[in-house]
């Protein structure tokens, strides 16, 4: 079994960490946090578990592997901590709130030979596992152009740190929900070269309505959509290739606005030519996936290479990220 300690509890650490180690085949042995809510949670969710004040306590334990799901704006220090201990270290994305300290944190983990990987758990969503596939295959033939959107109906904001906190602290949908955006469409289309955006915060502090358009050096363009204020979201995915177009709509709780697009299960999406749709059978993958891969990775030869998601991934989506807010600041297309 790989043991593993997870900093912070809150909506990251609790609702989206906590129900993969299970699965994956983690034992957790600690969870730092200095909320007593949060800490009779832990006691029930992993009544093994030791309860610990903060990061230093939890880098006592020496766990196989630990987890920083504390807020963005603290993921440098908090990394940086980790990895001077030698304690191999997952972090929630992003890795960091700037394409510097992202690098910074790379060039630390080769220094200190400390394996460090990014929780980019939306690589191992089925539809993103079967979008893939398709590519392999090619069923949709030369693909030009790779839609993605993450958009809600949220009119009133969560009172939550990501919605309160500045850009420079971690907050707003630019490094939250295009961290996931950008990362799969760098994943699955390669570097970007060329970005433009708009953005604006409407009703949060930061970012809370973003539109990026990345061109790969492929040749495929992305269009990349989060917003908070979408009563009526545009469908998930739709990506379109001179064989046909690949369609999804379904995305877990948000509510569906074309019915006729929801899919059975076992299947994930469309493969669409006109009035001929055809259902996509899915690819079998699960967020845990990421965890398994992580604790394969400790146990192999060359822990660093193996781990799932190479940092300097993360270090590029910083970069895209970071050139969308010039782009929008500067009202042109922003060179990378």
């Amino acid at each position: 079994m790989t043991t593993v300690a997870i900093a912070g509890y809150g909506s990251a650490g609790r609702g989206i960490h906590g129900p993969l180690f299970e699965p994956a085949g983690l034992t957790v042995i600690g969870v730092s946090t200095s909320n007593p809510t949060r800490a009779e949670q832990v006691k029930a969710d992993f009544p093994e578990a030791e309860v610990v004040r903060d990061l230093n306590a939890l880098l006592d334990l020496k766990a196989d592997v630990l987890v920083l799901a504390t807020p963005s704006g603290d993921h440098l220090d908090h990394a940086t901590l980790c990895l001077d201990a030698g304690q191999p270290v997952v972090v929630d994305k992003p890795l960091a709130v700037d394409p510097a300290g992202a690098a910074l944190l790379v060039e630390r983990s080769k220094t200190t030979k400390t394996p460090l990987t990014v929780f980019q758990n939306r690589r191992f969503d089925p539809q993103h596992t079967t979008l893939r596939r398709l590519l392999k295959d090619g069923q949709l033939g030369e693909v030009f152009r790779h839609e993605f959107r993450w958009e809600r109906w949220r009119p009133e904001p969560k009172d939550r740190w990501r919605e309160n906190a500045s850009a420079a602290d971690g907050g707003g949908l630019l490094l939250d929900l295009h961290s996931h955006l950008v990362d799969a469409s760098i994943d699955l289309f390669g570097p970007v070269e060329r970005v433009f955006a708009q953005v604006a915060a409407r009703s949060t502090r930061a970012e809370d309505d973003a539109f990026v358009v990345c061109e790969h050096a492929g040749g495929v363009t992305s269009h990349l959509s989060a917003t908070s204020l979408a009563g009526a979201p545009g469908p998930r995915l739709r990506v379109l290739g001179r064989a046909g177009t690949y369609l999804l709509d379904d995305f877990e709780e948000e509510p569906s606005v074309y019915p006729d697009l929801r899919h059975q299960d076992g299947q994930s999406g469309w493969l669409v030519r006109g009035d001929v749709r055809e259902p996509v059978q899915a690819e079998p993958a699960d967020q845990a996936d990421f965890y398994r891969a992580v604790a394969a990775a400790l146990g192999s030869a060359d822990p660093q290479g193996a781990m799932p998601v190479d940092p300097a991934d993360a270090v590029h989506v910083l970069e895209v990220i970071d050139a969308a807010r010039r782009s929008a600041a500067e009202h042109q297309v922003i060179s990378l």
